[in-house]
C-alpha cells in the first residue's frame, strides 16, 4: 500500500510539471506570435494590414469654402483610404484672434491647430515639439524642407519646432502676388494705354467710367477694395509699401541692411500713396461702400462685371475671376499690372521670402496619437500625394500620355469655369493647406512639375481677350510685366508678418493698439475732403506716437535681428 501511494505521488508531481511546461511553451509561442504581428503590422493598422480609422479634430484659423463634410470627394476619399485619417475641422473667419485665446483659457485643444502666429499657444505649453517626430517619422517632410528646416526653430532660447510651415517651398508663382487688377475691356477700348503709376491707373479709370457710367444696367464702380476683417491689411493698407518699392512684411517696413523695423505708415513716402486714395475718393472713382462691405459683397461686385479695377493680392481675386469666366464675361475678367506710386519705384511682388516660418500647423498636447498625426502630415508632403493634390486622380482628372501627366481640354474647361470644381474634386488648397507643399516651378522625380501652374499651361488656359491684351503689351504672361525673382535677394528675415510675437508681451499690446488706430484713422483720412487730408494724416501720426510706436519699433527690430541670427546659425 505504501509503495502504491508513493507511485501515485510521483505520477501526480510528473503530471503537474508536464502541465506547467506545456503552459510555458504555449505562452512563449503566443508571445512570439504577438511579437511577430506587432513587427509586421504598421502602427495604427489592423491585423489585416488596413489602417484603423482615426479622426483628428482640427482648428483652422481661416475659412475653407471648398471643404466637404467627411472629406467626401475623390481626393478626400483617397486620403482616407491611404491613411485611415478623417479630419474634423472647425474654421474661423477672424484668423483665430478670438478662438485661440478661448482655447488657452479653457486648457483644452483640438489635435491639430492651424494658426497665424502661435505665441499664445507656445506660452501656454499647448503644442508639442515636432523636431523629434520629424526626425524619426517624417522622411518626406525632411526632404521637402531641407536646410530650410532651421527656420522653423522657435527662438534663440527655445530651438523647438512647434509650427510646421504650410507655405509653398521654392515657389516661383505664375501669377503675381500683388498688383493693380484692371478689366481687359477697359484696356482694350482705351487702346492699351501705358500703365506704370498710380496716376496712370486713375486716368484710365476716369476715362472709361466717363464713357460707360453704367455696365449691364448697373452703376459703374471705378475702384473698390476688399476691406473685410484682416483683408483690409493685405489689400488696402498693404498698398502703402507695395506701391513704394517694398515687399509684404505685414505692418512693418524692414530696412534690408540693418534689419531695423518701422511701422510702414510712418515712412513719409507712404503719405503720398494714401493721398492718392484721397484724390480718388474726391473724384468719385472709389466705391462709397469700400470700407463697410463684407467679403461676399466685394466678390459679388467684381463678379457682376461693373468694377473696373481693384488693388490687392492674387488670392482675393480667384472667386470673382472664376465667376466671370463661368458667365462668359471674359472681357470683364482682370489682368494684373505692377503699378507703383511713380517710376522711381518697382514692384517687389516677386521678391522671395525663402522658406516661410511662423504660420502653419501644429500638433497639440491633447493629441492622443502624435506619431500618427506627424505621419499623416508626412503623407501629405510625399511626392505621390503632392501630385494628387495638384492634379487629381489619374484616369479621372488627368491621364498619363507618353509618360507625362496630361489634362484634357474638357477637364481644363471645368477647372477654369466651374466654381465648384475644386470643392467637388478635393483638388487644390483644400488639403494642400495642411502641410508644406512644393511650389510652382518645382519638378518631381520624373522631371515634371508638381503643380499645374506652369508657363505652358498658364498660356493654354488664357481666354482669347486675355491673350490679345497680353500681346498688346508685348508679353505672354502677367508675370512678364514684373521684375523677376532673380532681380532681388532672398529676404534673410523671411516674411516679417510670419514671425511669432510672444503672447501677452508688451510688443503684442503695442502692435494691436497701432493696428486699431490704423484701421480707424487711415480710412478717415482717405474719406476726408482733400483740404483736410494733411490734418487727418498728422493726427494719425500723432496718435501713433502717443501709442508708443517707437517702443514697438525698437522691440520689433530686436525680434527681426534675433530671427536673422537664429536662422543663420
Amino acid at each position: 500500500m505504501g509503495l502504491m501511494k508513493k507511485c501515485w505521488s510521483l505520477l501526480f508531481v510528473f503530471l503537474v510539471l508536464f502541465f506547467l511546461a506545456a503552459c510555458q511553451s504555449s505562452e512563449e509561442t503566443t508571445n512570439k506570435n504577438n511579437e511577430k504581428e506587432e513587427t509586421e503590422t504598421p502602427e495604427g493598422s489592423t491585423a489585416e494590414g488596413e489602417l484603423e480609422p482615426i479622426t483628428f479634430r482640427l482648428f483652422d484659423s481661416d475659412t475653407s469654402p471648398d471643404w466637404v463634410d467627411n472629406m467626401d470627394t475623390p481626393v478626400g476619399n483617397k486620403i482616407k483610404e491611404d491613411t485611415g485619417v478623417t479630419l474634423k475641422p472647425e474654421f474661423d473667419i477672424e484668423g483665430g484672434e478670438t478662438k485661440i485665446p478661448l482655447m488657452v483659457a479653457s486648457g483644452e485643444y483640438p489635435d491639430l491647430i492651424v494658426s497665424k502666429g502661435a505665441g499664445q499657444l507656445v506660452d501656454a505649453e499647448a503644442l508639442i515639439d515636432l523636431a523629434p517626430l520629424i526626425e524619426e517619422h517624417a522622411p518626406n517632410l525632411k526632404e521637402m524642407l531641407g536646410d530650410g528646416i532651421n527656420r522653423l526653430k522657435w527662438s534663440k532660447d527655445d530651438p523647438s519646432i512647434y509650427v510646421l510651415t504650410t507655405a509653398p517651398v521654392d515657389n516661383q508663382p505664375m501669377t503675381p502676388s500683388y498688383g493693380a487688377w484692371i478689366q481687359h475691356a477697359v484696356m482694350k477700348e482705351l487702346g492699351y494705354p501705358e500703365i506704370n503709376t498710380l496716376d496712370d491707373l486713375k486716368n484710365i479709370i476716369f476715362e472709361y467710367k466717363e464713357l460707360h457710367p453704367e455696365i449691364d444696367g448697373q452703376p459703374t464702380i471705378g475702384l473698390t477694395m476688399n476691406t473685410d476683417s484682416w483683408r483690409i491689411q493685405s489689400s488696402f493698407l498693404n498698398s502703402g509699401f507695395m506701391m513704394t518699392g517694398a515687399s509684404d512684411d505685414g505692418e512693418y517696413y524692414i530696412a534690408p541692411e540693418s534689419y531695423e523695423a518701422m511701422l510702414h505708415y510712418r515712412r513719409p513716402v507712404e503719405k503720398e500713396v494714401f493721398k492718392w486714395w484721397n484724390d480718388m475718393n474726391a473724384e468719385g472713382l472709389l466705391d462709397p461702400e469700400m470700407f463697410v462691405q463684407k467679403n461676399d459683397q466685394f466678390e459679388a461686385k467684381l463678379a457682376s462685371g461693373r468694377v473696373l479695377a481693384t488693388i490687392g493680392p492674387d488670392y482675393l481675386m480667384s472667386s470673382a475671376q472664376e465667376a466671370l469666366r463661368e458667365e462668359g464675361k471674359h472681357e470683364r475678367m482682370y489682368g494684373v499690372y505692377p503699378v507703383t506710386l511713380n517710376e522711381e519705384y518697382v514692384s517687389h511682388a516677386y521678391q522671395s521670402n525663402g522658406l516661410q516660418a511662423g504660420w502653419g500647423i501644429s500638433i497639440s498636447k491633447d493629441c492622443e496619437d502624435p506619431i500618427r498625426a506627424i505621419k499623416f502630415l508626412d503623407y501629405l508632403a510625399s511626392e505621390e500625394t503632392q501630385i494628387m493634390l495638384n492634379w487629381g486622380i489619374e484616369g479621372e482628372h488627368y491621364d498619363i500620355v507618353d509618360g507625362e501627366r496630361v489634362i484634357s481640354d474638357e477637364e481644363w474647361e471645368k477647372r477654369n469655369s466651374d466654381q465648384d470644381y475644386l470643392k467637388n474634386s478635393g483638388i487644390g488648397y483644400t488639403f494642400l493647406r495642411y502641410a508644406p507643399r512644393y511650389g510652382d516651378g518645382v519638378l518631381d522625380s520624373t522631371g515634371q512639375p508638381f503643380t499645374v501652374n506652369t508657363r505652358e499651361i498658364a498660356m493654354q488656359n488664357q481666354t482669347d481677350i486675355e491673350k490679345e491684351v497680353l500681346a498688346a503689351y508685348g508679353v505672354e504672361l502677367w508675370k512678364d510685366l514684373y521684375p523677376q525673382i532673380d532681380d532681388f535677394p532672398v529676404k534673410p528675415w523671411g516674411a516679417a508678418y510670419n514671425i511669432s510675437i510672444p503672447a501677452n508681451s508688451e510688443l503684442q499690446g503695442l502692435n494691436q493698439r497701432a493696428l486699431d488706430l490704423t484701421k480707424q484713422m487711415v480710412p478717415r483720412a482717405v474719406l476726408a475732403s482733400p483740404d483736410k487730408f494733411d490734418d487727418e494724416w498728422d493726427s494719425f501720426m500723432d496718435a501713433l506716437e502717443k501709442a508708443n510706436v517707437e517702443k514697438a519699433e525698437e522691440l520689433y527690430s530686436e525680434l527681426i535681428q534675433n530671427t536673422v541670427e537664429l536662422w543663420s546659425n
